[in-house]
């Protein structure tokens, strides 16, 4: 066996190296006050993590094509480096508390080996890579989910997301059994060159489609996500919603277009309609919740619609636009979940929404970060939230014109993802209402957030406000997107 092909793996080599490392310290660590500096031990191994993926390398592959990687799935690795490193700022509070002594490591092996496993799918060139990275994503996820011991919602929400996973994941390997039996190989490239429009290929794309539209929290695949969000410890909620979101619907759009291309009428006219169902089912429901977190799984939900409208253009715009869109996301939406993740710890745990009102009158800094954030997830300008939709509105569009039926539905579905924008900003301004404007006489106390919350809302805030207005930012996920 070559070993040197490890040598193109750098980003998922940092990985395990920094497991081991994480694993090492957590053993020797006897005490508190060796641990002190263990969490910004960790935020600066993956500080650097993300740095690396940044950094421009030449396409390379491994184990024979089964790994492949070039400047577009960097670009992926590097927003979802960036999502763990915020999650493990935000989480030193959470982790130092008296119930979740000598677990700090536990928590931080989990999330690096879970990232580990999102790195190898999105990276995958063969569907058994990406099925060993797909489950090397969600089992370790699972274990993050049921982390909270006292709480038996945290033990719901885990028994319910390995339940489904592991039910998404026989539906996927049933379609994949379709497309072997079609193809002969389960190579990406190869698999495009044997395929015809059949119905047991196209069977086979539908079980796939289904099996991976659980993982993504696409309508009507949906149903275990509000109750995991709920369940889970907020930090793991925040990990959930955007990190394992975001690899998912990459490697999906990379699969659509790169086996699928002979279905491609097919998945659009497929995708219209999941497309449509997730972002309005999801919206009206999003109306209706009272408890912060099932809000959020909801608001997930409506994303991951607009997530996917990316996949329905013109294949370099629809790389972009995807990535652009996660990268913004992730820094919306886990500002909000660093605002919830403070208050729940100051409140006692309680993540309902009227406990938020009046909340501006005695927390108005933490207020107001939490309204950007909103307004940037509502696409509102002149926040980045605003510019990301309008580029998968754009990516949508992108390669369709009226003379075609497709290219009609495509301007459907972008015309009513854009009215659902407007009823999105109704919802989001329902917290903005219950924290300015709702009366209550006994408002949250003030306090002060610590330092890792500080610091995890200024990244957030600082990429709300830079990734729209920095044109170079888009311009590098454009370039490197071109080149998948």
């Amino acid at each position: 066996m070559n070993y040197s092909q490890f040598l193109n793996m750098i980003p998922e080599a940092m990985l395990v190296a920094i497991l081991i490392i994480i694993f090492v310290v957590d053993f020797a660590s006897s005490n508190d006050k060796e641990r002190r500096g263990f969490n910004p031990f960790v935020c600066l191994m993956m500080g650097v993590l993300t740095l690396v993926c940044t950094l421009p390398l030449a396409p390379r592959e491994a184990f024979g094509g089964m790994y492949v990687t070039n400047s577009a799935v960097n670009v992926m690795k590097a927003i979802l480096a960036l999502a763990s490193l915020i999650v493990v700022i935000m989480s030193r509070n959470w982790v130092s508390k008296n119930e979740n002594k000598g677990r700090e490591g536990e928590f931080y092996m989990l999330i690096v080996s879970t990232l580990l496993g999102m790195f190898m799918m999105v990276s995958a060139g063969h569907f058994l890579m990406f099925y060993l990275g797909l489950e090397m994503a969600s089992i370790p996820m699972a274990c993050l989910v049921a982390l909270d011991k006292h709480r038996n919602d945290s033990a719901e929400g885990a028994a319910k997301y390995i339940l489904t996973a592991a039910f998404s994941s026989g539906v996927m390997l049933f379609g994949l059994s379709f497309i072997y039996g079609a193809s002969g190989t389960l190579y990406f490239t190869d698999i495009t060159q044997h395929i015809t429009n059949t119905p047991m290929v196209v069977m086979g794309m539908v079980f796939f489609f289904s099996g991976l539209g659980f993982k993504i929290s696409l309508v009507p695949f949906h149903f275990w996500t509000a109750d995991t969000y709920q369940g889970a410890p907020t930090v793991v909620t925040a990990y959930l919603s955007v990190a394992s979101k975001g690899a998912a619907a990459f490697t999906f759009l990379i699969i659509l277009f790169r086996v699928f291309t002979v279905l491609s009428v097919e998945w659009h006219y497929f995708l219209y309609i999941v497309i449509v169902l997730s972002i309005t089912i999801a919206n009206l429901f999003a109306m209706r919740q009272k408890e912060l977190k099932r809000f959020m799984a909801f608001s997930s939900i409506s994303q991951a619609g607009y997530i996917m409208l990316a996949a329905v253009g013109e294949q370099t715009m629809g790389v972009a636009a995807l990535s652009f869109y996660v990268l913004v996301y992730v820094v919306a939406n886990l500002a909000v979940f660093s605002v919830i993740n403070v208050v729940e710890q100051k409140n006692g745990g309680t993540t309902d929404m009227d406990s938020y009102n009046g909340f501006y009158t005695t927390n108005p800094k933490l207020s107001f970060l939490m309204t950007i954030a909103l307004f940037s997830l509502a696409g509102i300008p002149p926040f980045a939230g605003m510019f990301s939709k309008f580029f998968v509105f754009m990516a949508g569009v992108s390669g369709h014109t009226f003379e075609t039926t497709p290219g009609v539905w495509a301007y459907v579905v972008v015309f009513i993802a854009l009215v659902n924008t407007v009823v999105s900003l109704y919802y989001y301004l329902l917290i903005v209402k219950a924290m300015y404007i709702k009366k209550t006489e006994t408002p949250l106390p003030t306090f002060k957030s610590d330092f890792n919350t500080k610091l995890s809302l200024a990244i957030c805030t600082l990429g709300i406000l830079a990734f729209g207005l920095c044109n170079w930012i888009y311009n590098w996920i454009y370039t490197a997107s071109d080149k998948l």
